[in-house]
């Protein structure tokens, strides 16, 4: 079980996520706080987490700037940060702090646990919508030999997995068009980014376009 500390001001949504984490049984809340500053003096208190997930923007001290402090404090906690925004200036302020991930509020719990999972092993994880964006900025890029991203065969059913994540559905969504299981969906998605070594979704994402199975 993964000990989690949640930052959200808005305490409906910080509730609602707690309830949504801890009914896997795989989670555990062992602190929830309302700004950064809580979480910061929870963690020099002796408090011990394995993931945090928290909001971009809260009132006395913003998930950014509680980030940042991390790298201060030596602190080695992954952090998972959500924002109601999804843009790419919030992404790349999200990622130079030093955060492991980034969801806008928007994903559904499947993607949510997902993003968990690849960051609880030491990835990187961005919400599948903002990847899509992202797409464009890097369609002319090249990739540099020696990044670790390999070519390799796909199924069949990695291919049409791959075209739905390149339209931005989710894996619910893909579940339900191929008429497969959410876990199934998980399991190519995870084959995916194994045999391209693509570290995120954006990274598979450019994979594609370059390789000309998305278009």
């Amino acid at each position: 079980m993964k000990n989690i500390i949640l930052a959200e001001d808005h305490k409906v949504i910080r509730n609602g996520l707690k309830m949504l984490l801890q009914s896997t049984n795989e989670y555990k809340i062992v602190f929830d706080a309302g700004n950064g500053q809580e979480v910061l003096d929870a963690l020099e208190g002796g408090l011990k987490a394995d993931l945090i997930v928290s909001d971009i923007g809260m009132p006395v001290m913003d998930g950014i700037t509680m980030t940042k402090a991390f790298t201060d404090r030596n602190f080695q906690v992954p952090v998972l940060m959500m924002s109601m925004f999804d843009d790419e200036s919030h992404l790349y302020q999200a990622i130079r702090a030093g955060a492991k991930g980034f969801l806008s509020k928007s994903v559904d719990s499947d993607e949510l646990f997902f993003a968990l999972s690849r960051i609880a092993i030491g990835e990187r994880y961005i919400c599948s919508a903002l990847s899509v964006k992202i797409v464009d900025q890097v369609m002319d890029s090249v990739l540099i030999p020696g990044s670790g991203i390999r070519d390799s065969g796909f199924s069949s059913r990695e291919i049409e997995i791959l075209q739905l994540i390149g339209q931005g559905l989710t894996n619910a969504e893909m579940a339900d068009k191929l008429f497969i299981s959410r876990r199934t969906v998980e399991g190519h998605r995870q084959s995916l980014i194994d045999k391209t070594g693509a570290r995120n979704t954006a990274a598979l994402m450019r994979f594609a376009y370059t390789n000309g199975i998305l278009n």
